[in-house]
């Protein structure tokens, strides 16, 4: 079975902890939804567990799953989705080939189509047109479609209905739910109920960070903000 774990994880930027340590354990077909106030680290988390941040303490392993090269998967991140705060889109390039990118750079395979991935998240026929010419809310959820174009069993989002009518948020919500029924994994943080049918929750409580411009064990935390801000 598809399992996630985490004993003793924390999470920080630089040498600064933000978050942990953390003990918790997902398996297939279950939610983990990660709430707490601004500044608690929930974004630092769900990048760690992405892999774009390492891990200051503790460790994190996935059993279960099978990575595109089909060797057993190591980490997260090789069977994972993460949709950031930021779109990740290229705003003058069009909505069919941003998500053709993403299909491409993900390793492709069993998906849908990029039609049918619009389609599903209520923008059919959209494909041609600039990202740019978008409305918020229909560029969050083009990039929600990429969640569909590339299958991958964990789903890592953060605040993944922002923008979103209440019509879009059920939608996805139904997506979400589909998704678990098959056996995938979702981890969310969320400042707003995201519509599934059962979850978990993990807390995390705020810590201080160091002001802005502050350096924290000799790295600069705006240019560690900076660098992942198109996320």
């Amino acid at each position: 079975m598809l399992t996630i774990a985490a004993a003793g994880l924390a999470v920080g930027r630089g040498r600064e902890t933000v978050a942990g340590p953390l003990d918790f354990a997902v398996h297939a077909g279950e939610a983990l939804v990660v709430t707490g106030p601004n500044g608690a680290g929930k974004s630092t988390f769900l990048r760690t567990l992405a892999g774009l941040l390492r891990p200051l303490a503790g460790h994190l392993a996935v059993t279960g799953a099978t990575a595109a090269d089909g060797e057993p998967a190591r980490t997260v991140a090789e069977i994972a989705h993460y949709v950031g705060h930021r779109n990740a889109m290229k705003p003058g390039v069009s909505v069919g080939d941003n998500l053709s990118f993403w299909r491409d750079y993900l390793g492709g395979g069993g998906g849908r189509s990029i039609e049918a991935a619009l389609a599903a998240v209520g923008l059919p026929d959209l494909a041609h047109l600039p990202f740019s010419y978008l409305s918020a809310g229909q560029q969050r959820r083009t990039s929600l479609a990429r969640l569909l174009v590339v299958e991958r069993p964990v789903w890592i989002l953060d605040e993944p209905t922002s923008a979103l009518d209440a019509a879009s948020q059920e939608r996805f919500g139904t997506l979400m739910d589909a998704h678990l029924a098959d056996g995938g994994i979702v981890i969310a943080a969320t400042h707003q109920p995201l519509g599934m049918a059962a979850v978990r929750e993990l807390r995390l409580e705020s810590r201080r960070l160091p002001a802005a411009g502050e350096r924290s064990g000799g790295v600069d935390e705006a240019a560690i903000a900076a660098a992942e801000g198109w996320l």
